[in-house]
């Protein structure tokens, strides 16, 4: 008896390996639905083949680590150094050994729609997850660089679990734990990535909810960046308590009115 087309797709969905002879078989059927999926299944293959190859590039870091006996491995990162408005929040993750998480990259590079859903599965895996925040105000008494450190040990502080080695993205903290610096890490280490992308997301839920409060700032969409809605609202309304007093153009609008 001839198999449906639905019935052959749902075997295929089944196959992981290109050369299963399964493939072989369904190839002689000749007509143009089957020949469709098992076209789509192959090129299926080939993305989560080329994920997996990213994801195991992106453990290089943790993996020389393990190597060395060490597991305990933080990753930090952070989000908010350049908007005009709002805090800079840190990110510290720990993940379980060799973790691989479909999608996960620096969260710049990861589209708004996924961030969501790659955040859900960080805090299903995540073995512990510590958050840091500095506002604004704290940013411009001490600068955003300081600020930025002392919120990255704000979230090492606050992990559950302290970490054996820390991996941090481009910085370099006043310490105990062992660290290293990586330059684009949030790119290059899953650890790094994971804790870009909780700071992101949690720094965009804070920057909505501020939203409420300024609604004329259009601080939901555009987290406090310098958005041509913004400052054409910072012209009209004048600042906030959430604005970045240290940060041009409001340094100016400042000193004008003084």
């Amino acid at each position: 008896m001839t198999q449906t087309i639905k019935e052959i797709k749902a075997l295929l969905a089944e196959l992981t390996d290109f050369e299963a002879p399964e493939f072989a078989k369904f190839e002689l059927d000749k007509r143009s639905g089957v020949q469709s999926a098992i076209k789509a299944r192959r090129k299926q293959l080939l993305a989560e083949s080329a994920e997996n190859q990213r994801l195991e590039q992106m453990l290089e870091f943790e993996q020389a680590l393990y190597a060395q006996g060490v597991e305990r491995i933080a990753g930090i990162d952070e989000v908010g150094r350049g908007p005009l408005a709002g805090p800079v929040v840190t990110a510290a993750v720990i993940l379980p050994k060799n973790c691989k998480i479909r999608g996960l990259n620096d969260s710049k590079q990861v589209p708004k729609s996924k961030h969501q859903a790659i955040f859900n599965e960080i805090q299903k895996k995540a073995i512990a997850i510590g958050i840091g925040l500095v506002d604004n105000e704290k940013i411009d008494e001490i600068n955003i660089y300081e600020a930025t450190k002392l919120a990255m040990l704000q979230a090492i502080a606050n992990l559950s679990v302290v970490p054996e080695h820390v991996l941090i993205d481009a910085m370099q903290l006043e310490m105990s734990i062992p660290q290293t610096k990586i330059i684009h890490g949030d790119a290059r280490s899953s650890s790094i990535a994971a804790a870009s992308i909780i700071a992101k997301v949690t720094r965009d839920e804070l920057m909505r909810d501020f939203s409420l409060e300024f609604p004329e700032y259009d601080f939901e969409r555009n987290a406090g960046y310098g958005t041509a809605k913004h400052l054409a609202a910072l012209e009209k309304y004048g600042i906030t308590p959430l604005h970045r007093k240290s940060y041009e153009p409001i340094k100016s609008m400042i000193e004008k009115e003084k």
